[in-house]
């Protein structure tokens, strides 16, 4: 399939599963990207070899493997799989779970199609709507919209709260007993979730009203698999601080998180 003679990335040739799991993994990335981290933290879960390629010049260059790889978004997360590039982390998680299946590999989704559904329907709600409300208490704003982002942050970790009694049946993780596709797209906000804290000075994981999120966001960020490639809080805190100050000018200034 080719959009106006480019070709798209994703484009996936059918082959045996022991092939595609043979083949070499890449992640183009940079360390400060938490759409990046959930692709490592899901490769890691999955025990699946991969080689990380930063993106050092971050939003003001791009490398030519990356431009090739995403000419249609031209942005962080790219998986490499052998010749194939898949693009977006929300259709990478789908593709690893999918993709490396042999041995004893765990699930990042559920098995029954409607917790499936399920699963991806509160991804896509932290996606579009909690993690916009997280960007505006960070984001230099007036006091009225900053209070109202504010509300619906804690509002949105109360509601994320009851689908984790709903889905997990007293286990560890939204996924059950191990970290799995929900975990993942929660769990990549948390460092941002504490950098705002920190900032404003307000507690939004609060033990007296999300407790069990408390827990399981304890159990999450200790997991081996994500503390081994999730960002150091302080030089994570500094890099949003330059972000939401205008360092480095151009798009920087606009603290456009989507682009990584």
């Amino acid at each position: 399939m080719t959009i106006k003679g480019i070709e798209t990335p994703c484009q996936l040739n059918p082959k045996p599963k022991e092939m595609e799991n043979r083949e070499e993994v890449k992640v183009l990335g940079t360390w400060s990207s938490l759409f990046v981290l959930r692709v490592r933290i899901a490769l890691n879960v999955k025990q699946v070899k991969y080689e990380f390629l930063e993106e050092v010049a971050g939003l003001h260059s791009k490398s030519e493997l990356l431009l090739k790889s995403n000419p249609v978004y031209k942005k962080v997360p790219v998986l490499i799989h052998g010749s194939n590039a898949v693009c977006e982390s929300l259709v990478i998680l789908r593709y690893i779970d999918e993709a490396f299946v042999d041995g004893d590999r765990l699930s990042l989704l559920p098995s029954d199609p409607y917790d499936r559904a399920l699963a991806c329907f509160w991804a896509c709600y932290i996606d579009d709507k909690w993690f916009s409300f997280l960007i505006g208490v960070i984001r230099e704003q007036n006091k009225e919209a900053k209070e109202e982002s504010m509300k619906q942050v804690q509002t949105g970790l109360q509601l994320l709260e009851e689908v984790y009694c709903k889905c997990t049946n007293g286990k560890p993780f939204f996924n059950g007993e191990s970290i799995g596709y929900l975990d993942i797209v929660l769990g990549s906000y948390m460092l941002l979730l504490k950098v705002a804290e920190k900032i404003k000075n307000v507690k939004f994981l609060d033990g007296n009203k999300t407790p069990k999120l408390v827990t399981w966001n304890q159990c999450f960020c200790l997991n081996d698999d994500v503390k081994n490639v999730m960002p150091q809080f302080d030089e994570f805190f500094e890099y949003v601080k330059m972000r939401v100050g205008g360092g480095g000018g151009g798009e920087n200034k606009k603290l456009v998180w989507k682009m990584e």
